[in-house]
């Protein structure tokens, strides 16, 4: 009788410590919530190739015990933004990446609505705690000298104000392509999305920085 009693104490002895080792492993895993439009969401892509796997695989291979959500919204605009950002953040985060703006850009929002907009999510979003990566976008040479300077100042200047990490523009890792044919090798036959390729390009720009924010 007690020697079946001191068995069932090991057995519950040992199950209590593998339970807690396996809490101990969920807590340590981190997750990251990319909080955007089309870019983030992958838009015409295979899951596999959008930019949330391609990241999350990346900061996998350097080791980090990380998940990455897509919470990407093609279309999504930084009004559309504010108005889901409490439930994306429901389960919680370690890290948000936020990348929006870009459909604000070409409606012709005006950049004082897109300030506004991203100032209250940022605010929303280290309210709770969480820390921020901030993807800026810049504006293109014609939408003209005065539109492009209050809107690309948005991004540094809100970063800033609620300390935030900045990455000045989303899109910077197509940089590194070889003139301008190499350039639009990387982008989808619309001339505006990322091809794989590309996706590959600018994880491999923006995912030390990432990594960098988790520590």
């Amino acid at each position: 009788m007690l020697g079946t009693i001191y068995k069932g104490a090991r057995a519950l002895h040992k199950g209590v410590i593998i339970t807690l080792l396996c809490v101990g492993v969920a807590e340590a895993q981190q997750r990251v919530v990319a909080f955007g439009d089309s870019l983030t969401a992958g838009f015409g892509l295979p899951v596999e190739e959008g930019f949330v796997p391609q990241l999350e695989a990346w900061l996998q291979g350097q080791g980090a015990d990380v998940i990455v959500v897509n919470a990407g919204v093609s279309g999504d605009t930084t009004s559309g933004g504010l108005s889901r950002v409490g439930w994306v953040l429901a389960e919680g985060a370690d890290l948000v990446i936020l990348e929006l703006g870009a459909n604000d850009m070409l409606r012709g929002v005006p950049p004082s609505v897109a300030r506004e907009n991203l100032d209250a999510i940022l605010a929303e979003i280290t309210g709770r705690g969480i820390k921020v990566l901030v993807a800026g976008m810049l504006a293109p040479p014609n939408y003209g000298t005065e539109y492009r300077a209050e809107f690309d100042a948005i991004y540094p200047e809100l970063a800033e104000k609620h300390g935030a990490e900045l990455y000045p523009f989303f899109l910077m890792g197509l940089g590194q392509a070889d003139g301008l044919v190499a350039f639009y090798g990387l982008l989808q036959s619309d001339g505006m999305h990322p091809n794989a390729e590309g996706v590959m390009m600018i994880v491999e720009d923006i995912g030390p920085v990432v990594l960098e924010a988790l520590e």
